[in-house]
């Protein structure tokens, strides 16, 4: 597909009293949109998303990258592994995606990295908008409860060399009830540092996204934005 533009607009998500800043890229032509959710002690400047993300957008998939806590709450360590916290705030996002005139139209996806998978996992299991999830390195350990009630589809990703990691993704794919996939990349730890895993990553969850997006549509261009 050729695309003839990438659009990006910072954006702010209120919820519980805060704002979340964020980055919403629209190609031109999108075929849906990904929310990335970001792991412990991570950020929405992670390098490793933006990375994905670049890749989804050349490949016409729109995407929002967005900061699940304030500076303020990510000083606090036990915040990072509040799921709870995490998913309500992701829900957040999704809610808002679905007011906003530029991704209204357009199916939802996550993508989640490390405890973020959890999240992202746990709000795919109360949302039935969501229409796909992908992890990256995630603990899907750490939603457990909720996974017999995710009905997208699921694929996790994970580095060959991390071990203890991949003990976990094996134990939640058991619990997980719809189509689902447990994809190894040869050789790659657990932040997918190798030269080569990263785009491992994006190529798979690319492929994975789009087979689960309704069929492309055009999407209007603003100057404003």
């Amino acid at each position: 597909m050729s695309l003839t533009s990438i659009q990006k607009k910072a954006v702010l998500i209120r919820v519980d009293f805060v704002q979340l800043p964020g980055e919403l890229a629209l190609p031109v032509r999108s075929n849906g949109l990904v929310l990335f959710v970001h792991g412990s002690g991570s950020s929405r400047l992670s390098p490793r998303n933006e990375a994905v993300a670049n890749y989804l957008n050349k490949k016409g998939i729109a995407t929002l990258l967005f900061d699940l806590l304030t500076p303020e709450e990510d000083r606090d360590y036990d915040n990072r592994f509040n799921i709870a916290l995490l998913k309500k705030r992701l829900l957040a996002a999704c809610d808002w995606t679905q007011k906003s005139a530029w991704c209204k139209h357009l199916p939802l996806a996550l993508f989640g990295a490390s405890t973020g998978a959890a999240a992202a996992l746990m709000a795919a299991a109360s949302s039935p908008r969501i229409t796909s999830v992908v992890s990256r390195g995630g603990r899907p350990d750490l939603a457990m409860q909720e996974l017999p009630f995710v009905q997208a589809p699921v694929l996790l990703l994970v580095g060959g060399l991390d071990t203890e990691v991949l003990h976990l993704n094996q134990k939640a794919l058991a619990e997980l009830p719809g189509e689902k996939e447990l994809r190894i990349i040869p050789g790659a730890s657990h932040l997918f540092e190798e030269k080569g895993a990263m785009e491992q990553v994006a190529a798979a969850a690319s492929d994975w996204f789009s087979r689960h997006f309704h069929p492309i549509f055009d999407l209007p261009i603003k100057k404003d934005l």
